[in-house]
């Protein structure tokens, strides 16, 4: 797959995200539906996912800081990334092969040097990817149940801990003084 194919379907998929996340607030908003959960999660994932793109893009094709910056602060503003795209194809800045494949150009620097080896190695990049993606969704004590930390109000620690937030039983109604 060329930078230019793989760009322009991440940028797309953006877009399309952008719509879903969108309408997933709009029918939550009506009292439809509540599908923002998967609709967020799922353009949380192709946003970042667009991002990574983007830097491996841009160190591939060498562009100008402005343009790479550029590039990632459009993936915040609803579907700017088709048209972006699009005036990149235009000028021609998504013209061309991957140049740190294999018999391409010697890297230099650390970023280069990370870029051929994926683009050497992609399965085993992929692998190691999801391989951190599941460790990171684990919880601290090493369980696979994932931890709460930070979801709910007041301090929410570990599921095996005792710490944690009071149950709904042993919360203050509002106007209740403590002793």
């Amino acid at each position: 797959m060329s930078p230019r194919a793989l760009f322009r379907s991440f940028a797309t998929a953006e877009a399309f995200t952008w719509a879903g996340l969108i309408t997933a607030l709009i029918l939550r908003a009506a009292d439809v539906a509540n599908i923002v959960p998967i609709a967020g999660g799922v353009h949380g994932f192709v946003f970042l996912s667009y991002c990574v793109v983007t830097v491996f893009t841009w160190v591939n094709q060498r562009w100008g800081a402005g343009t790479g910056v550029l590039g990632l602060a459009l993936a915040i503003v609803p579907f700017a990334t088709v048209p972006f795209e699009l005036v990149l194809d235009r000028k021609g800045k998504l013209a061309g092969p991957w140049r740190l494949r294999p018999g391409g150009d010697e890297p230099k620097g650390f970023v280069e040097h990370v870029q051929a080896w994926v683009l050497r190695h992609p399965w085993l990049a992929i692998a190691l990817l999801l391989s951190r993606l599941s460790w990171c969704s684990r919880c601290c004590c090493g369980s696979a149940r994932p931890c709460r930390r930070g979801r709910a109000p007041g301090p929410v620690h570990c599921h095996r801990t005792k710490i944690g937030p009071r149950p709904r039983n042993q919360l203050l109604k509002l106007g209740e003084r403590t002793a």
